[in-house]
């Protein structure tokens, strides 16, 4: 695999859709305190982002998913359609299992709850900057290249590599579910809210545990062994 270093240093340009003026404007100021982003326009409601994407064509939408004319989601099969490729990171307070699903599955970069802070937001920003530098700069000439820049879709500690059997894509997802979680999680629950058995479930509430990533507490019952669940940390 090779690549290039001049093309990850370009500037990254952020559409913020918020259908709140003072929460778009603090998350504007956040953006902007992170080099290469920056704000080329502000959005607040699904036809504005619409609008704004045709005529400002972004990198990356920083996109609330509860807007005053439909749910935010909704917004990316119509760039879609329009022949739009930004990417779309879900900034809400929407902690659904449903939502986090469904981004998922309209590819969202991630999926930060509201409320939140500068120090939340830039690690995920900086992450986002350096997969899409691999992304744009990597030349496949095998599988090992394709590996490599899919591993980096997915933040583990740094330098931690996913056990054999455990994918890059079934992380993300029960990490986004363990994280938008009320509380603690079974792996029961985390299954009913992924779509995985909970077999695979509890192998990936484990691997989190193992690296620092999840919490784990015992829930006794009146009989049997004590129900393991799980919290993320942070």
């Amino acid at each position: 695999m090779s690549t290039t270093t001049n093309t990850s240093t370009r500037t990254i340009d952020v559409l913020v859709v918020d259908d709140d003026f003072m929460v778009t404007r603090v998350h504007r100021t956040f953006v902007e305190r992170v080099a290469p982003f920056r704000v080329v326009g502000t959005a607040g409601t699904a036809g504005e982002a619409v609008a704004a994407v045709d005529a400002l064509r972004p990198d990356l939408v920083l996109l609330d998913l509860y807007l005053p004319d439909g749910f935010g989601l909704d917004v990316i099969p119509r760039l879609r359609a329009a022949g739009h490729d930004c990417d779309v990171m879900a900034i809400t307070a929407a902690r659904e299992a449903d939502a986090v699903r469904g981004a998922v599955r309209h590819g969202v970069v991630d999926y930060l709850l509201k409320p939140f802070e500068y120090e939340d937001l830039r690690p995920r920003l900086e992450r986002y900057a350096a997969q899409r530098g691999r992304l744009l700069t990597t030349v496949v000439r095998g599988q090992a290249d394709v590996d490599r820049v899919l591993a980096g879709a997915f933040a583990t500690a740094p330098g931690t590599a996913l056990p054999k059997g455990l994918s890059v894509e079934t992380a993300g997802l029960v990490e986004r579910v363990l994280r938008t979680a009320e509380g603690t999680l079974s792996a029961a629950e985390c299954a009913a809210a992924t779509g995985v058995s909970r077999v695979s479930a509890r192998r990936y509430l484990e691997y989190f545990h193992a690296v620092g990533s999840a919490e784990v507490t015992l829930r006794y019952g009146a009989a049997g062994r004590p129900e393991r669940r799980y919290h993320w940390r942070g």
